[in-house]
């Protein structure tokens, strides 16, 4: 938690305290702002210990508390959980939205962090190599991603296909196999959830749910839907993939892997070759 940058030296009150002192604030109201602060980040019985007594946690609070200290419009706040555990990250993230609905603060946070994206931001921006590749509610850029940098940063909260599977994927068509799909599903209405009724149009073969990766982000239900169905040609592939998106957020094709219905007999060409006494 270096970056947080507090003096040892200094206490809790005192690090709060010392972008007025350099202002030449008056003493008295510095002592009451930072004694309203320290309150509000949940730290008041803290002013007079000192860093080295904080937890990680604690000490980013202190720092939440000194950035308030001029009422500013704006808090930036650059990767302020990447380095805390789980269950602090919380705490903090908790702390943010509070600061934003008493305070009326907008907060720009900066984070590589997709799942604290999702619990906490209202509008998204994705920058790669400095420029804005999206932009907009979080709901909407986590259920359609439209950049190879969003889509690559969302895998982190997208469930992985199962490694009995991945072994077995390929990349080109198997004969007589499966293809396997993954179907986005978003809520765009109005927060009942996300239909399933122009799946059942589509799909109108035989069709196996492998995984359901299911979320509530603002309001909407958003997630994914591993499928596998029989993969009969390339044409019938592309077309089934064209229908389904005018259903759905997205599809995108996974691969191809042999087929788990039902298995073929071996020719009796198949039993000479490999095992020539049975033959």
């Amino acid at each position: 938690m270096d970056f947080i940058r507090l003096l040892s030296a200094k206490t809790v009150g005192e690090n709060v305290a010392l972008p007025l002192r350099i202002a030449g604030v008056d003493k008295k109201l510095i002592a009451g702002k930072v004694e309203a602060l320290l309150d509000l980040v949940g730290l008041a019985d803290k002013r007079d210990a000192y860093p080295a007594q904080l937890s990680g946690g604690q000490k980013q609070r202190v720092g939440i508390a000194r950035a308030l200290v001029h009422d500013p419009e704006i808090l930036l706040c650059d990767e302020a959980t990447s380095a805390l555990d789980p269950e602090t990250t919380l705490s903090i993230l908790d702390l943010l939205r509070d600061i934003n609905r008493r305070l009326g603060l907008t907060i720009i946070l900066i984070t590589h962090e997709m799942a604290v994206v999702r619990q906490i931001a209202d509008r998204v921006a994705v920058l790669d190599q400095g420029e804005v590749v999206e932009l907009g509610p979080v709901w909407s850029i986590f259920a359609d991603p439209q950049s190879e940098t969003t889509r690559r940063l969302l895998r982190s909260v997208i469930a992985d296909v199962p490694r009995d599977i991945s072994d077995r994927l390929r990349y080109t068509p198997v004969a007589a196999g499966d293809v396997l799909l993954r179907v986005h599903l978003s809520d765009r209405a109005n927060g009942l959830g996300a239909s399933l009724d122009g799946l059942a149009d589509v799909l109108s073969r035989p069709v196996r749910l492998l995984q359901a990766d299911l979320d509530r982000i603002q309001g909407r239900s958003q997630g994914s839907l591993l499928l596998i169905t029989e993969f009969r040609s390339t044409s019938d592939t592309e077309a089934l993939v064209r229908n389904l998106r005018g259903k759905t957020a997205a599809v995108e094709v996974l691969g191809y892997v042999e087929s788990t219905v039902s298995a073929r007999p071996p020719s009796s060409s198949c039993w000479s070759r490999c095992c020539p006494s049975l033959g």
